[in-house]
């Protein structure tokens, strides 16, 4: 039996789905995502199965997340989702497919928080002068 695993994340959210062959179901941290709580996560979370349509109807997908909040935890799988359907079926056209509709469905988003500097109270903000 084929199993792929493929990991997605989002600034400090971390999710791994595991993509097998199934009857069409899809789990996010052992809750079927048509109850998951966030309507605006849950559409974010199907956007990959929809674009992929007819294929992704065989697989169930169990997704494993933690960390970050819920929007970031949704970014991050859907990643994982993207991945793994293009690693299991092992289509380019799919892959071309998400990487045209939105590039971070297939590459991680790479943007982090900046490092508090001394001289100010945040990563840019710098501590005012009084005189002039």
């Amino acid at each position: 039996m084929k199993v792929v695993v493929a990991s997605g994340k989002r600034k400090t959210a971390i999710a791994r789905a595991t993509v097998r062959k199934g009857r069409g179901a899809v789990r996010v941290n052992s809750v079927p995502v048509e109850i998951y709580p966030v309507e605006l996560a849950r559409m974010k979370i199907l956007e990959p199965l929809k674009l992929a349509g007819k294929k992704a109807e065989g697989v169930d997908i169990d997704v494993n997340v933690h960390g970050g909040g819920i929007m970031g935890q949704a970014d991050a799988t859907r990643t994982a989702i993207a991945r793994g359907l293009v690693q299991y079926l092992n289509d380019e056209e799919l892959e071309t497919l998400f990487r045209d509709y939105d590039r971070t469905l297939i590459v991680p988003d790479t943007r982090r928080k900046l490092p508090k500097n001394p001289l100010g109270r945040g990563a840019r903000k710098k501590r005012q002068k009084s005189y002039r």
